[in-house]
């Protein structure tokens, strides 16, 4: 029986100065803002979320919150798993936690739900795109996995299949988001099937320049989340 070679894992995010710092960080605010933005419009097309964001849905529902503000809350939950865990967060890592939540309930505020179902359409088939080009604007940095994977690589390092981990976790915010009232449909489907493939196209694309291909550390899953 042939046997698939292990899926390598990330090392720890670089230690970068004063002057990489003033590279990194626009870059790592753009991607955020992309990124953001492209989770805004999902909402705002509301035909369906992605996993996470119908975990986020369904807590901001119940708390009476913004979107934005529950998924700064529950990246701040996920970041705690780090430390049992014995995961390192980066720079990137910290900045997605508290960066992503108020760029979405920012642009929500200038937006409202079209009443015309093909104008609900448009904003859906544009959001994944543009979260997928945030993504990989993000990661191309370098800087640190986000938040929930993370939690997947330390899941990969103790046994746990990757693909078992990632799916594993994709389920259970899904299945939780949705008991708590988060909005599932089309959109759900076009975002896993669409997120990963786009990522895989943009992210070689948009490799910060000064981290050569091979020295930045590897960054697995296909979300920034």
């Amino acid at each position: 029986m042939l046997r698939m070679p292990p899926v390598p894992l990330p090392g720890p995010p670089p230690v970068l100065g004063p002057t990489s710092l003033l590279q990194t960080v626009p870059r790592l605010l753009l991607g955020f803002a992309i990124g953001g933005t492209g989770i805004a419009l999902m909402v705002t097309a509301d035909l369906g979320l992605g996993p996470w964001d119908v975990l986020h849905q369904g807590v901001a529902f119940r708390l009476g919150i913004g979107i934005g503000l529950a998924t700064i809350l529950t990246g701040v939950v996920v970041l705690s798993l780090w430390f049992p865990l014995r995961e390192r967060p980066g720079l990137g890592t910290i900045m997605n936690v508290m960066t992503i939540g108020l760029v979405v309930d920012l642009v929500l505020s200038f937006l409202t739900t079209p009443e015309a179902l093909w104008q609900r359409w448009a904003l859906l088939l544009l959001s994944v795109p543009m979260f997928a080009l945030g993504t990989s604007t993000y990661l191309g940095v370098g800087l640190g996995s986000g938040p929930r994977d993370g939690v997947m690589t330390a899941l990969a390092r103790r046994g746990i299949p990757i693909g078992v981990a990632r799916t594993g976790i994709e389920l259970t915010a899904l299945v939780v988001g949705y008991s708590l009232g988060g909005t599932v449909g089309i959109g759900t489907v076009y975002f896993a099937l669409g997120i990963g493939p786009m990522v895989h196209v943009m992210l070689p694309r948009c490799r910060a320049p000064w981290f050569p291909p091979g020295t930045a550390p590897r960054v697995l899953g296909s979300s920034i989340r």
